[in-house]
Order: C-alpha cells, then sequence, then structure tokens
C-alpha cells in the first residue's frame, strides 16, 4: 500500500448546519489521505481508497467525539469525497481513527446551553445529514474500526458497508439510554437491521441499563457488528488488504434479512420492555423511546427511522434526564479525578509494602486489589494458620481465575501469586509503609489491633482503617501517632465498586492524608474526602433510606407497594440490598446512626429478629419471600398502610432532610460530592443524577429545605 495524496480536511469547504457551537469545543477533524490497495494479483487492478483519519489532536486520553463544527467537517469532506468518487479518481472510502480511539460520539459539553427544541432538532438532524452522506457515496465504504468505539462514533462505523474489528477494541457501546438519550444519528435504526432486533436491543437498552456494561471487540464481532475481525499488531494493514479483496470480489459478505420476522421483533421488544420496567418502573423515558424505535425500523424507511430519531432525540436532549445524566457523566468523569479537599499530592509518601490485619473475605478482596495496582509486597495476618492460608488462598485463586480468563499472562500470574504472604505474626509490618486493618466492626478490637500495630511499625507508617461506621478520631485516640491514622472505606464487592471513602482524623495530618488518596489513585477508585461522622456518607445515606423503608414495611404497608414507591431509585429493592450487604452490617449500621442521630435512624425490631434467626435476608435464592423470614414479622395493632405516592414522598422527603442536615454540618465538601458517592457506592442511577437533581426536580428539597440544593440549571433544563 502507498500514499499517494495527503489532504487536511479542514482545508475542504464544509456545509452550514443549523447549529453552531456555544461552548469550547474540541474538534475531530477528518484528515484525507489516498491509499493504494492491491488487488488479488490474477489480473484484478490496484484500486485508490480515500481514508479518512479521525483525529482531534490530543492522545487517547482525549478520545475523539463530534459536536457542531466537527460534525459539519466530517460532512463536507464526505462531499469532496463525493465528487471524486463520481470523477473515478477513487474506488472506495474508510475511516479509521487516531491510535486506541476510533471514536466515542457526540460532544455533549454543550447540552446545558441548548435551551430550545429546535435547537436539539438541529443537531440532530446535522448528525443525521453527514452520516446519511456516508451512505450515499457511489463507492463502497468501510469503517476499520481500531480502538475505542462508542454512541456516534459506532454509527459511523454502522453508516459505511463494511466494518473490520481490531481484536484490541477495548469498548464498543451504544451508551446513550445510559444518559437519558437514545442512539439518535442512526443507530436504533441500523443496527437491529444488520443483527437482528434482539441483538441491537442488547446493545441500544439492556447493557446501558446494566451500569453502561461495554463489549469488547471480539464480543461485538461476535454480534455481528463487524464483518472482520484482526489483531491490533498489523490491523489497518490487514483491513486495507481485506477492502481491496472486497472490491475485487475475492471476498463477500452475506447479511441476513432481518426485517422478515415480524414475531420476532415484537417479542425482543417485549422483552426489552420488561427490562426497562424492572429497571426504572417507567420513570426515565429513554429507554422506552430507544425501544420503540427499535421495533419501528423493521418498516420504516431510512429517511422515515432517521426523522423518528431526530424528534426522539430533540424531545430528550430538552428533558430533565439527560441534564442530570451529564450532570452524573461529569462528576464520574471530572470531578472524581480531582478530589475535593485532597492535599496538594506532593505531600503523599512512597508505599512499597502494605500490611493487611486479617485474612478474611473483605481482607482477601484487599489484598487482591493492592498487589494488582500497587505491584509491592503485600502481608495478611490473623490469628491462625488456617484463616492466613484461606486469606492466602483467596488471592491465589483470583489470580487464577484472571489467568484462565486471558486477563493476565503467566508470568504476571506468578508475580501477583508471590508478592502476597501471610502470617499468624505482625513482625512482617516492620518494613511497611501502609497498613490497613479489615477486622471486626468493634471499637475496642479495632484499637487494640493499631495499637499492636502501632508497636512494630516505622512512626511514618499510615494506618488505615476500613471500618463503615466508627470514628477515626476516636479509633486513633489512644496511639502515639493518631496523626498518621486514616479512614479507607472501601465497598463490596471491592474490585467492582469504584467508590472509596477517604476520612480524616481530628489529628491526620495532610501527608498521611495525601498519601491515603494517592493509593486511592493507584488502585484506580473514586476517592472522596469525608468528615469524619458516623457511617460517613453512603452508608449515612442508605441508613437513612432503608430504614424509613423499614418503618413504612413495619408500619403495615405491604412491600410490594414500598418497592413499587422507590422503583428507580437505587439499583435494587432494598431488602434485596440488605441480603448482598448482609443483616448483621445492615443492623450493626442502622444502630450506629440511631446512637449517633436519634429517633430519625430507624432500627427495625424484624431486622434484629432476622439476624438473631441468623438469617442471610429476606429473601430465598429464587427471589421468593423465604417462609423462616415471614414467620418473623409481626403485624402492627394498627396498622397505617401507605399508597405508592405517599411512601415515594416520605421516603424522598427523609433523604432531603438527611442531605441537608450533612451539608450544614460540613460532612461532604459539597453536594456534588454526595451524589458522587451514592452514584459510585451504592450504584443510584445517572439519569437520575444520583439523588440531589431527583429531589430538586420533584420539589422535594424545596418542600422539606424550603430551597433547592443545587441551583436552577444544574442536572435540569432551564427555566
Amino acid at each position: 500500500m502507498t500514499t499517494t495524496t495527503d489532504t487536511a480536511a479542514s482545508e475542504t469547504a464544509a456545509p452550514q448546519t443549523t447549529t453552531t457551537p456555544t461552548h469550547q469545543e474540541v474538534v475531530t477533524h477528518a484528515f484525507v489521505q489516498d491509499v493504494t490497495v492491491p488487488g488479488t494479483g490474477y489480473g484484478d487492478e490496484a484500486s485508490t481508497l480515500a481514508l479518512i483519519t479521525l483525529d482531534n489532536g490530543h492522545d487517547h486520553t482525549k478520545p475523539n467525539t463530534f459536536g457542531p463544527a466537527g460534525i459539519a467537517e466530517l460532512h463536507g469532506v464526505v462531499e469532496t469525497l463525493r465528487v471524486r468518487a463520481e470523477a473515478g479518481e477513487i474506488q472506495a472510502v474508510g475511516i479509521t481513527g487516531k491510535p486506541f480511539i476510533f471514536a466515542v460520539g457526540a460532544d455533549l459539553t454543550g447540552v446545558p446551553s441548548v435551551t430550545e427544541r429546535d435547537q436539539a432538532l438541529g443537531i440532530a438532524r446535522a448528525g443525521h445529514a453527514a452520516y446519511a452522506a456516508i451512505m450515499d457515496l457511489p463507492v463502497p465504504t468501510f469503517a476499520f474500526v481500531n480502538g475505542a468505539v462508542m454512541g456516534g462514533g459506532l454509527e459511523i462505523a454502522l453508516a459505511c458497508d463494511y466494518r473490520t474489528m481490531s481484536a484490541g477494541v477495548p469498548a464498543v457501546a451504544l451508551p446513550e439510554v445510559f444518559l437519558g438519550l437514545v442512539p439518535g444519528w442512526g443507530g436504533a435504526y441500523l443496527l437491529p437491521r444488520l443483527i437482528g432486533p434482539e441483538k441491537a436491543l442488547t446493545v441500544i437498552v439492556e447493557n446501558p441499563l446494566a451500569t453502561n456494561r461495554m463489549l469488547k471487540g471480539p464480543q461485538a464481532a461476535a454480534l455481528g457488528i463487524a464483518d472482520v475481525m484482526f489483531g491490533p499488531g498489523d490491523f489497518l494493514e490487514e483491513s486495507l488488504r481485506w477492502a481491496g479483496r472486497i472490491l475485487t470480489g475475492a471476498v463477500s459478505v452475506e447479511r441476513a434479512d432481518h426485517t422478515v420476522d415480524e414475531s420476532a421483533w415484537s417479542s425482543a421488544a417485549t422483552k426489552a420492555r420488561a427490562l426497562a420496567d424492572a429497571k426504572t418502573a417507567g420513570r426515565s423515558p429513554a429507554p422506552y423511546r430507544a425501544i420503540d424505535l427499535v421495533e419501528a425500523a423493521r418498516t420504516r424507511t431510512r429517511d422515515e427511522g432517521f426523522a423518528a430519531e431526530d424528534e426522539a432525540l430533540a424531545d430528550l436532549l430538552m428533558g430533565d434526564e439527560l441534564r442530570a445524566g451529564l450532570y452524573a457523566f461529569d462528576l464520574v468523569q471530572r470531578r472524581a479525578k480531582r478530589p475535593a479537599g485532597a492535599p496538594d499530592r506532593s505531600l503523599a509518601r512512597p508505599v512499597t509494602k502494605v500490611g493487611i490485619v486479617g485474612a478474611g473475605l473483605m481482607a482477601g478482596q484487599l489484598a487482591s486489589l493492592f498487589a494488582q495496582r500497587l505491584e509491592v509486597p503485600v502481608v495478611m495476618t490473623d490469628l491462625d494458620e488456617d484463616r492466613v492460608a484461606k486469606g492466602v488462598g483467596y488471592v491465589h485463586q483470583e489470580v487464577e481465575q484472571l489467568l484462565g480468563k486471558g486477563r493476565i499472562s503467566p508470568d504476571r500470574a506468578n508475580r501477583l501469586r508471590s508478592l502476597v504472604t501471610g502470617s499468624t505474626s505482625k513482625d512482617g509490618f516492620a518494613d511497611a509503609d501502609f497498613v490497613i486493618e479489615a477486622v471486626f466492626e468493634e471499637m475496642s478490637v479495632k484499637q487494640q489491633v493499631f495499637a499492636e500495630v502501632e508497636a512494630i511499625v516505622a512512626p511514618e507508617c499510615i494506618l488505615a482503617t476500613n471500618t463503615s461506621s466508627l470514628s477515626i478520631t476516636d479509633m486513633a485516640g489512644g496511639l502515639r501517632h493518631p496523626e498518621r491514622v486514616v479512614g479507607f472505606h472501601f465497598f463490596n464487592p471491592v474490585a467492582v465498586m469504584p467508590l472509596l471513602e477517604v476520612i480524616p482524623g481530628e489529628r491526620t495530618d495532610e501527608s498521611a492524608l495525601a498519601t491515603a488518596f494517592a493509593v486511592g489513585k493507584t488502585l484506580k477508585k473514586t476517592t472522596v474526602l469525608v468528615k469524619d461522622s458516623p457511617s460517613f456518607i453512603t452508608n449515612r445515606l442508605l441508613g437513612r433510606f432503608m430504614g424509613e423503608f423499614s418503618r413504612i414495611v413495619d408500619g403495615g404497608t405491604d412491600v410490594a407497594v414500598a418497592d413499587e414507591a422507590i422503583a428507580g431509585l437505587a439499583p435494587m429493592p432494598p431488602f434485596v440490598l440488605l441480603g448482598l450487604v448482609g443483616p448483621p452490617i445492615a443492623l450493626h449500621n442502622s444502630q450506629t446512626l440511631h446512637r449517633a442521630f436519634g429517633n430519625r435512624f430507624y432500627v427495625s425490631p424484624t431486622l434484629e429478629r432476622i439476624v438473631a434467626a441468623r438469617k442471610p435476608g429476606y429473601y430465598l435464592p429464587d427471589g421468593t419471600l423465604d417462609p423462616d423470614v415471614e414467620a418473623l414479622l409481626e403485624k402492627p395493632a394498627d396498622p397505617v398502610t401507605l399508597t405508592v405516592p405517599e411512601a415515594r414522598e416520605r421516603i424522598l422527603s427523609v433523604l432531603a432532610e438527611e442531605i441537608g442536615l450533612m451539608l450544614q454540618e460540613g460532612v461532604a465538601q459539597a453536594p456534588m460530592d454526595i451524589d458522587l458517592a451514592m452514584i459510585t457506592g451504592a450504584g443510584f442511577q445517572f439519569w437520575n443524577g444520583g439523588i440531589i437533581p431527583l429531589l430538586d426536580r420533584e420539589g422535594v428539597t424545596a418542600k422539606v429545605l424550603g430551597r433547592r440544593i443545587l441551583p436552577p440549571g444544574v442536572a435540569s433544563v432551564p427555566a
């Protein structure tokens, strides 16, 4: 393959669009070069393929996105290539991305400035016009998907006639429903016609509602999104060779007509609506609009399908759910990277060895995480050899699973296994820089552990506690060096949940706190600074939430009614969550909060009986109520039966009250950190913005606190 010309797309004239950038857009340019692709060598002539490379001029940490200017430029490039194709100068068009990135969709940073539906409609139509221009080129078109591809980036690939996929692509997705949108530049029409409605709805609805699950390149290719997959090492060269074989007819691609079976489309749509009901309770319009678009794609023409996407996109762009979703996205993408209130990073001390007190399940998860991310020696201790062996064995089992799935090499597996050791003695902590305890949630036990550790470690060694509710200040009170004690609260399962609450005690110094944040960053966790207070942010709010839910049920309201009242708020019903957390831990948290704050935190007698009976939760594995637990439920003498709206108002009202108190007490640095914590630590929904935008939007904060918490227009459509 040889390059014959090299032309920057910005030199071509782009058509006018109905929108203009209203923010500082990082424009993704479309650079064009002519590439000669060989024939088969049996009399077929070489062809000239115009290769468009999408590149915004930054490295992979700033992916290619498309705002109004970028879409206009792409459209202009395609129109120029159409003229060249009609003149016979080129025989094909290919599109690829910069290293590691194809394109990740629309630039949504300007959405808050879109205040009129006509503006939103113009954004939708501009994208469709550019992508339709690709589809209407008079020569074959190819998408060479070399890296991450999402949203509008994947829709560019769908607009092409053929697609190759690198086996190294880390993420393939249409994530719009996760944020409160629909795939609005062709995805809802093109994808189901390419791979069938059921697979398409998995990508468009099911995966986004599963906390924005992504596909890897091989998974996407297996679904039929790509026609062929090549290794990442010589991906572009192999893609161009394959394109040459397509052009000569040496290779052909056969595709099924998925529009024939009407029942398959209605069945897939019914299944997807049931899923949307379970996940959102109808409180987010995006999944339903997406399902409607997919179902109708079977019989619509392209123009009809694109026009319907335009209308849906315009409606949703003007909706509060999208604004809340973008607010949440900004929290996890931007605020999480610069934790509010964290000390200067230069104050952090190096960590070359980690000690973990305990060898139970939580300790094993911590050891596995520290070894994988910090890549330093980790020593686990416990009371006897059996417990230590089980803890180290857990880590080795985790390593074996990673090796079996091909996520790590044999050499790395051996390295990780060698990093984690165990002992019944804490003497191995002598040269540790960071020791974390993961023992029973009892103050006296933790104080004793820290006293024993302090007698061994150096004065500069950080002592961290994984407590979920206890006072860091009290825990450090009897130590010679309380300034090096810090709360380091992980969420279970440790490998999955992003949040790490970092809590300084009253005497914790800046260096210890900076080290904690630095370690959290290396562990790839979302770190949030929290004031030393009972149960911190997430467990305090969950305690109030689950406590009020239990109070309502214990008072006589049916569980199903209470579940319906809060559907779409948390990722699962409270009693299901209680089973995952464990009744003893949930009871301990509620008792801690009750002691600290009084009767506004409810301690459920039913939960106390469940713990006493050693039941693992309310439900059996099949989701039905455990008959033994049902026998523990006591009906009140004077039951109060609430309706769904009444129960919802009560639960949202107590959350608003508690958030107001937490902000008044300085538990969080700002309201945004409460939302960030609830999203990353408790799985609260993006399209609610966590919790505060929902409370503002429904008027709950105004009623309870006499004011909104967030300024007007933040996480909502400007009035």
